[in-house]
């Protein structure tokens, strides 16, 4: 009994080496959460990371998880990026949220989901030294209802 018990726990242990050896290396991730599910198109959600290795390629995603009953297929944010010594660039961005396809994209459980949606449409090079990003939506309606949380994800690219 005990070598059984010793082959599940090497078949375990090579399972979890397996699928973790396959995610990308996240190095950053933050979500500002609305505990009254809606959002202030007044208020700015600000995020900060170092980068050091400047040899990878990055992927940064805005990061939602929003209610069944969130009103539309898209969100529409100003994203604000400051890199190392350099001017702030901002971008306008339409992301979606659902297809008349397939409906909610994401991840869902009950009446919850949950998205990472590519800010940069291809893996980047970055600078080494402080990142400040500042995101905000500019949907009409405001406050944003069925917004739960919304953040920032940063993640090394594997090659």
């Amino acid at each position: 009994m005990a070598g059984v018990k010793s082959n599940i726990y090497i078949l375990y242990l090579f399972l979890v080496l397996f699928i973790t050896s396959c995610d990308p290396i996240q190095l950053y991730e933050q979500t500002t959460t609305y505990p009254t599910h809606d959002w202030s198109s007044k208020q700015v959600n600000n995020y900060q990371f170092n980068i050091t290795d400047t040899s990878s390629l990055y992927k940064i995603y805005f990061v939602i998880r929003h209610h069944n009953a969130y009103h539309y297929k898209n969100i529409w944010l100003q994203v604000n990026t400051q890199s190392p010594s350099d001017t702030v660039v901002t971008q306008t961005l339409n992301l979606q949220l659902a297809d008349d396809q397939k409906g909610w994209l994401g991840v869902g459980m009950d009446d919850i989901f949950d998205q990472r949606i590519p800010i940069n449409a291809t893996p980047t090079k970055l600078k080494p030294g402080l990142y400040h990003f500042s995101v905000h939506h500019t949907m009409r309606e405001d406050p944003l209802l069925g917004i739960l949380a919304t953040g920032l994800r940063v993640e090394k690219v594997h090659l």
